[in-house]
């Protein structure tokens, strides 16, 4: 665990000192995620104990968070490909995650958010998924199925995306909103690649602008 000296703490696999910041890898493989935090920030590291009555500190395996998405996707009606996208983007698909800011789990839920949605546990990931689901939908209503505007308010928050009337220009936000869309468009052009051929004309059509796809309220 990292402990921070605004009181919160991170769970991460290893970290290692890249310039004036602190990069806490989420995992064992580096290429699944990390999250860097000012050195100056982090007060100490600690072993994280093992809660063997925890479910949340079990793993949640690939098929396993493969059921919560696709369960919360029909609950909610919104792509499952763009769930999963949200997620990978937020934490790296790990359930113990804490950001700097204090979001945590899954989808990355403040507690404030969480509590306004009646999560009850942010690090149960069905829980958790459901609540960042609903969220997400909620903000998709609000913008009119407008992807990119849903990710910026669900990144920086509402207010900021009606304070600039559109993306804030946070340099944090524009890189969120692309690796989401970046993630569900290779998605959804390799689902388009295991289709049978004789939709391939139009297949090749739409995958030119596969974002067009990203209409999060699909059903």
């Amino acid at each position: 665990m990292a402990n921070l000296r605004n009181g919160f703490s991170i769970r991460h696999e290893h970290h290692e000192a890249v310039g004036e910041v602190t990069r806490l890898y989420m995992s064992g493989d580096p290429a699944s995620g990390y999250v860097d935090v000012p050195t100056a920030d982090i007060e100490s590291f600690e072993p994280a104990p093992p809660d063997p009555s925890d479910t949340a500190t079990r793993p949640t395996g690939p098929m396993d968070l493969k059921s919560i998405v696709s369960a919360a996707s029909n609950q909610h009606q919104i792509d499952a490909d763009f769930i999963a996208s949200v997620i990978h983007a937020e934490s790296a698909n790990n359930p113990r995650a804490v950001s700097p800011k204090g979001a945590q789990g899954l989808m990355q839920l403040m507690p404030g958010t969480a509590g306004k949605l009646g999560v009850k546990d942010s690090f149960d990931p069905a829980d958790n998924v459901d609540g960042g689901v609903r969220y997400l939908r909620e903000l998709l209503l609000l913008y009119n199925n407008d992807m990119v505007k849903a990710l910026a308010a669900y990144n920086a928050g509402p207010q900021r995306v009606q304070q600039y009337k559109g993306v804030p220009p946070y340099r944090e936000t524009r890189a969120y909103i692309a690796r989401v869309i970046n993630d569900y468009n290779r998605k959804k052009i390799a689902e388009r690649k295991q289709q049978p051929t004789q939709n391939h004309a139009t297949q090749a059509k739409a995958a030119t602008k596969p974002a067009n796809h990203a209409s999060a309220g699909d059903e």
